[in-house]
């Protein structure tokens, strides 16, 4: 392992950052978390929801579960981006402990790295995390799967634009060449197909923030203002 390259990653920001090594306590592997051996995700919620005096659980799980696809999906693509690798993040080795922020909320026990192609990739991330996650979610909380799915896609839309405006800043394009092409891969496959449109990636669905007291639009929402709750049912 080349600890270098995962420090390098972690420089584009803080959702790029992935530590290596024997995790603390209170961190869990995230396979237990999908498979329900471990409340995490839903004291992740509760957290959420206490913080943004959310009006309903399912837009604290919302926002609960953007985070942490933006997490996954951020690693992943800067790896690639940045050295052409993607480290395994199988759900065993990858532990998480949702009382801390990035970078001391992911710890993977043992790095190994896989070739960065697109399929590798989505198995990487998509299947063997989103797709479970997505599941534990919706066990947790009445939330739609479209909505879940438009949060993914948004993830990792967020950091392909990430990735680009630090290309900018380091004078790397070829790293933002990587992202782009790989996304686009990405984004034309199965679950995240129709997730987000046009050049700016903007999403085709709401993650219900508005709906907070404190919250507002996200820089790529569906709505060009927020909307009323009859029309936010139906873009949801």
């Amino acid at each position: 392992m080349d600890p270098t390259l995962l420090a390098e990653t972690a420089s584009v920001g803080g959702f790029f950052a992935l530590r290596a090594g024997e995790p603390e306590p209170g961190h869990r592997p995230l396979a237990d978390v999908y498979a329900g051996r471990s409340p995490l995700l839903t004291v992740r919620v509760d957290t959420v929801a206490a913080g943004l005096r959310a009006p309903e659980r399912r837009v604290a799980a919302s926002v609960a579960h953007l985070g942490l696809a933006a997490r996954l999906w951020s690693v992943a693509l800067g790896c690639v981006a940045l050295h052409g690798r993607v480290p395994d993040l199988d759900p065993a080795l990858l532990h998480w402990d949702p009382a801390r922020s990035a970078p001391d909320d992911l710890v993977l026990r043992e790095v190994r790295w896989l070739t960065a192609d697109a399929a590798t990739v989505r198995e990487t991330v998509q299947l063997r995390h989103l797709v479970p996650l997505a599941e534990a979610v919706r066990r947790d909380t009445r939330v739609s799967s479209r909505l879940l799915w438009g949060n993914a896609g948004s993830a990792l839309a967020g950091a392909v634009r990430e990735l680009m405006a630090w290309s900018r800043r380091t004078g790397r394009p070829e790293a933002a060449e990587r992202a782009a092409s790989l996304a686009g891969e990405l984004f034309a496959g199965p679950g995240l197909a129709g997730t987000v449109h046009g050049p700016a990636l903007r999403r085709r669905t709401c993650c219900l923030y508005y709906r907070c007291p404190s919250g507002g639009l996200c820089g790529d929402c569906v709505f060009d203002r927020p909307p009323g709750r009859r029309q936010s049912r139906g873009r949801a």
